[in-house]
């Protein structure tokens, strides 16, 4: 059995940790893993970001209602993992809610996230600790501290993991930037950009219709 952390003090920010690291982490401070490193999240969001979440996570809960996808909204870990390097493992030290689908163990996931908000569609992703594989949709809210890292570290990594579709919302410009992974590609493009009076309208869900009006509402 590991050792469990208790302090972020305790942790080397220069190395490389698994999922595994990551179960006996028992300190306060929220943190991502991308790749292998830790990232420290931002303080709590401010009135803008959670209003903003809020409205999202309203208007597609409700189209979702007694429909086999669900939405979550953070804190909520997504254990991420490259499609093409999906391994059969087994570990008898971790249970099974530890344990990974497609032979996935917690000693090869190397990136744990914690999006604003995610759709998953496939039951068999979800169990006690979260969502096990990429969802179908995800949604990141950017700050100015998480910009570099929604935009670009997140956008690479959603893409590798297959992530379907990714929306980057923009609280101050009040803009949504539209990304749909091609199969082919396997590589994100823009599909559309929505401003504050447009209705946004999910790839994956077009019968879903999401006035930005509503949601950049104050």
């Amino acid at each position: 059995m590991m050792t469990k952390i208790t302090r972020l003090s305790e942790l080397d920010l220069n190395r490389t940790y698994s999922y595994a690291d990551y179960l006996t982490w028992r300190f306060e401070e929220t943190v991502e893993l991308l790749r292998g490193k830790i990232s420290l999240t931002s303080p709590a969001p401010n009135i803008k970001h959670q209003s903003i979440s809020r409205n999202l996570l309203v208007e597609i809960g409700y189209f979702l209602k007694n429909k086999p996808c669900k939405v979550f909204d953070a804190p909520f870990d997504v254990r991420l993992y490259e499609r093409k390097k999906s391994l059969v493992a087994n570990h008898d030290c971790m249970d099974a809610a530890d344990r990974a689908t497609q032979g996935v163990v917690a000693e090869e996931i190397y990136t744990v996230v914690q999006p604003d908000l995610c759709v998953i569609c496939d039951p068999a992703k979800l169990n006690i600790r979260g969502c096990l594989g990429a969802p179908d949709w995800i949604i990141e809210i950017l700050s100015k501290s998480t910009a570099q890292k929604d935009t670009q570290t997140k956008y690479q990594l959603y893409q590798e993991a297959g992530v379907k579709e990714y929306w980057l919302v923009y609280p101050y410009e009040a803009t949504v930037s539209q990304f749909v992974l091609n199969e082919q590609t396997e590589s994100y493009q823009l599909l559309a950009m929505f401003s504050k009076q447009d209705k946004a309208v999910p790839f994956l869900f077009p019968e879903l219709t999401i006035d930005l009006s509503e949601v950049f509402a104050r």
